[in-house]
């Protein structure tokens, strides 16, 4: 299902993304949530192109998620 706020994105993104990457993660998710619908594997898809979008743009350093560059 679609995430209209980061309230809404599941506790593994909300307690480890900083808000920035929250916003990606949701912005990503949703597209993908469209785009996948005939996909019997939609959600699970969603969640793996979501988080390859939030890795465009931070990286881990230890247990935290920082901006690239």
């Amino acid at each position: 299902m679609p995430y209209r706020h980061n309230e809404d994105l599941p506790d593994s993104v909300r307690a480890h993304l900083p808000a920035h990457a929250q916003d990606i993660y949701r912005e990503a998710f949703n597209h993908a949530y469209e785009e996948h619908a005939q996909d019997p594997r939609q959600e699970e898809a969603s969640h793996r192109i979501a988080w390859a979008a939030v890795k465009h743009s931070y990286e881990k350093r230890g247990d935290r998620w920082v901006p690239i560059g």
